[in-house]
C-alpha cells in the first residue's frame, strides 16, 4: 500500500492501488501452501491411528489390497488439487494480463490526446509559364514579340537558303519549327493588305460560277468534269478548307452544282490537320496527269524550287493549269519606274518575273498571264500544253530553225543549275530585315 486516508479504502480499490495485485498474489500462494500442509498432516494423523486399531492377523493379500486403495485414493486427491492450483493460476495470470492492457490502452490515449500529429510541410508552389494566355505587361509583350519575330526570320531564312528534302529532315526532327513559323507567318499576314490564298479562293470561285468547267475561261478539269486541285505548301490548308465549305453551299443552294465533284490534295512538311498529307514537294503521291490544277502560293521556298515545277508537269493533265504567287522583291528585274511597285503604271507589261516565267517556259509550260496589280505580290498563270500544241510548235520552230536554240537554252539552264541552285539566281530568297 502506498498511503492511506481517513474515509478511504485502499486495499480493496483496486484502480487506486496500483501495486496491490502483485502483493494478492503472494499471499495467495502462501496461504494455499499453508492449507496443503495441514491437510498433509491431517491425513498422516489418520493414518498411523487407523493402523494402530487394525487387527494384525490378517493375510498378505488383504494388506495388498488396502495399500492399493490408500495410494488411489491418496492419487486422486493430488491429481484435483494440481487442476484446482491450475485454474487458480490461469485466472491470476488472465487478470494480470488484463489489467496490464488496460494500463497500455489508458496511457495510449493519454499520449494520443495531448501529442498533435505533425503537419506535412507546404510544398511551393511551380512557377506560371508565359505564355499567349498569361497577361504580360506592355514592356513583356514588346519582348515577346522581338523575341517571336527573331525566332521566325532564323526558320524563314532556314527554309529559303536549303534544299526541299533538308527542309523536311529538319521538321522530322523539330516539328515544333513548323508550328513556330506559321504563327510568326499568320502576325505577318495580318499586316498586308490582302492574303493571297484568298485571292486563289476567290478566282475559283468566280471562274466556277461564271463558267462551265473545261469551257473557255472556266475551270479545268478531267473528261468527267472532276476538278483535282493539288495545293503544294499549302501550310495549315487554308484553301482547302475554304473552296470545300463552297462548294458544299452551292450544293445547297442550286440544282445545278448537284453532282460538283472537287477533290483537293494539301501537301506540306508537316501534318497540321487531317486536310494535309506530308511530302517533299518535288515527289508528292499523285499519279501522272492527274490533276488539273496545281498551286503554288507563296510554297517557292527551296533552293531547288525547279523541281517542284517539274513535278507538277508530271501530276497535270494536258490544259492543267498553274497558278502562282511570289512576292516581288524575289524577283530580280525592276519595275519601269525603278524599285517603287507600288507606282507601276501598266502592271500587265512590266518585266517583273520575265526571267522566271521564261524558266518556266522552258520546263514545258504556256504562260498564259502575270498580274502585278497587287502592292506585294506577282501572280503568275501557266498551262500544260497539250501533245498536238506541243507537235505543233515544234514543227513551227523547226520552220524558223529556232528549235535547236531552245533546246540550247534547256542545256544551258539546267548546267547553271548544276553550278549554282535556282535560289541563289533565279529567285531570290524572301528573308526579312532584322529589326
Amino acid at each position: 500500500m502506498l498511503f492511506q486516508v481517513e474515509g478511504w479504502k485502499l486495499k480493496n480499490d483496486k484502480n487506486i492501488a496500483l501495486g496491490g495485485v502483485k502483493d494478492k498474489k503472494k499471499k495467495k500462494k502462501n496461504n494455499d501452501k499453508k492449507k496443503e500442509k495441514s491437510v498433509d498432516e491431517h491425513q498422516v494423523v489418520a493414518h498411523k491411528e487407523h493402523g494402530l486399531n487394525e487387527q494384525p492377523a490378517k493375510s498378505k493379500k488383504q494388506d495388498k489390497s488396502k495399500d492399493k486403495g490408500f495410494t488411489s485414493n491418496v492419487s486422486e486427491k493430488d491429481t484435483s488439487r494440481n487442476q484446482m492450483k491450475r485454474k487458480r493460476e490461469a485466472t491470476t495470470s488472465n487478470e494480470e494480463s488484463e489489467s496490464i492492457t488496460n494500463k497500455r490502452a489508458k496511457t495510449l490515449k493519454q499520449v494520443a490526446s495531448s501529442t498533435t500529429t505533425p503537419k506535412a510541410p507546404m510544398e511551393p508552389a511551380p512557377p506560371v509559364p508565359i505564355t499567349t494566355q498569361t497577361k504580360l505587361t506592355p514592356l513583356q509583350q514588346k519582348m515577346m514579340s522581338k523575341l517571336s519575330g527573331s525566332r521566325f526570320r532564323w526558320i524563314n531564312e532556314q527554309l529559303y537558303t536549303i534544299t526541299s528534302e533538308e527542309a523536311l529532315k529538319l521538321i522530322k526532327e523539330q516539328p515544333s519549327l513548323f508550328d513556330e513559323y506559321h504563327q510568326g507567318f499568320k502576325s505577318q499576314v495580318s499586316s498586308w493588305p490582302e492574303n493571297p490564298v484568298d485571292v486563289f479562293v476567290k478566282q475559283f470561285e468566280t471562274r466556277l460560277l461564271s463558267r462551265n468547267i473545261n469551257a473557255p475561261g472556266g475551270l479545268p478539269g478531267t473528261r468527267d468534269k472532276k476538278i483535282v486541285v493539288a495545293d503544294m505548301g499549302c501550310g495549315e490548308a487554308q484553301f482547302s478548307a475554304d473552296v470545300a465549305r463552297f462548294v458544299q453551299l452551292q450544293k445547297k443552294k442550286s440544282k445545278k452544282y448537284k453532282n460538283l465533284d472537287v477533290e483537293i490534295h494539301s501537301f506540306d512538311l508537316k501534318k497540321q490537320n487531317d486536310r494535309i498529307t506530308v511530302a517533299d514537294i518535288k515527289n508528292v503521291p499523285l499519279e501522272d496527269e492527274s490533276a488539273t490544277i496545281v498551286i503554288f502560293c507563296l510554297a517557292l521556298m527551296g533552293t531547288n524550287f525547279l523541281d517542284f515545277i517539274k513535278e507538277a508537269y508530271r501530276i497535270l493533265q494536258p490544259r492543267g493549269e498553274l497558278w502562282i504567287s511570289e512576292i516581288k522583291s524575289r524577283f530580280r528585274e525592276k519595275s519601269n519606274n525603278g524599285d517603287n511597285f507600288e507606282q507601276e503604271e501598266d502592271p500587265e507589261n512590266s518585266t517583273v518575273g520575265k526571267e522566271f516565267v521564261d524558266a518556266l517556259k522552258l520546263c514545258g509550260f504556256f504562260h498564259k498571264s502575270t498580274d502585278n496589280s497587287n502592292k506585294m505580290f506577282t501572280r503568275f498563270e501557266f498551262f500544260k500544253p497539250p501533245q498536238d500544241i506541243i507537235d505543233e510548235r515544234r514543227a513551227k520552230l523547226e520552220r524558223k530553225r529556232k528549235f535547236i536554240e531552245e533546246e540550247s537554252e534547256k542545256e544551258k539552264l539546267e548546267s547553271k543549275r548544276e553550278t549554282k541552285p535556282e535560289g541563289q539566281w533565279l529567285l531570290k530568297p524572301c528573308i526579312y530585315k532584322r529589326r
